[in-house]
């Protein structure tokens, strides 16, 4: 247990950090918004295109290991819609901003450092597999689904292109479209070039999750708090639970279920917030699930690195 304590207070410590520098005023939430606007726009984007235009595609995006990420995510989305809908009463719209919540969860930032530290750098080839398509799965299904709600009087052309509009305007998504060109094109990248990036990439982890404990400060625990920890129970256990199991009937490695569960067991991203805060639903609701459910994974994660032991 004390081991699994080591692999993972260290990661939610540089996010009490970040809380605690705003909370004290030492940062503002200007430098706030910018060292995530950084993390976002930049470092992050060079990480997943330096990972992705190495991978080696052909052993690591195993189809069994994704699909058992993918199926509990979607599932995990639908019954986040259903369950805001049908329990809580909310209307179609609000309901899709929760799914999303249930749905994102934040692998990049939050599951790359407890993955490296539990398991090795080496051992992450599986987790970039699967956060390669993550965020466009993820904006793919809640634009999309967003947009339909949206869409009454439009043409189903007008929703398409606010679709690919809103899948095009992420970073993370074009660096990840060009890491995937690199890679199949085989084309060759000067070491200069590679070198540069390489020294953003490493800015992009503990300046993500000093700027993620700054984010958290501002987001007061407001809203239904049942459509939270609903939105919690979603994240931290249904999805995570339902990747276990479909990761041991399709007999996984333990290599590909470890990438499974410390991607999918992660609290609800910042991305959960800013979708929400994109279209206008939910606000409160989504950043009360992202303040509580990152606090509450560090006891929740900590029991899924036990289970993976």
């Amino acid at each position: 247990m004390l081991d699994i304590l080591n692999v993972v207070l260290p990661v939610f410590l540089l996010i009490g950090i970040g809380y605690l520098a705003r909370w004290t005023g030492l940062v503002t939430d200007v430098l706030v918004d910018s060292l995530m606007r950084f993390a976002l726009k930049f470092a992050a984007p060079a990480l997943l295109f330096q990972a992705v235009s190495t991978l080696n595609i052909s052993e690591e995006f195993n189809t069994r290991m994704l699909g058992s990420f993918y199926i509990a995510a979607f599932a995990s989305f639908c019954l986040g819609v259903m369950g805001a809908r049908k329990l809580f009463k909310r209307d179609l719209q609000d309901s899709i901003a929760i799914g999303f919540a249930c749905l994102f969860s934040n692998s990049l930032m939050l599951g790359l450092p407890i993955a490296e530290r539990a398991y090795g750098s080496d051992g992450l080839a599986g987790n970039f597999a699967i956060i390669s398509v993550h965020s466009l799965f993820a904006y793919g299904i809640g634009i999309t689904a967003m947009e339909i709600a949206k869409a009454r009087g439009r043409s189903t052309l007008t929703t398409l292109r606010t679709v690919v509009k809103g899948m095009t305007s992420n970073a993370l998504v074009l660096a990840i479209a060009l890491g995937f060109a690199v890679n199949l094109t085989r084309t060759p990248v000067p070491e200069a070039v590679m070198d540069g990036v390489g020294l953003l990439a490493q800015t992009a982890l503990p300046t993500a999750l000093f700027a993620i404990g700054g984010v958290l400060r501002r987001y007061k625990p407001e809203g239904d708090l049942r459509v939270v920890l609903f939105i919690c129970a979603m994240s931290l256990l249904f999805h995570p639970g339902l990747a276990y199991l479909l990761g041991q009937t399709q007999g996984l490695s333990q290599d590909q279920m470890r990438s499974v569960i410390t991607t999918a067991a992660m609290a609800p991203g910042v991305n959960a917030y800013l979708f929400a805060n994109l279209y206008g639903r939910a606000k409160r609701v989504a950043a009360s699930a992202v303040l509580i459910g990152t606090a509450l994974s560090i006891l929740t994660v900590s029991g899924w690195l036990i289970i993976l032991q």
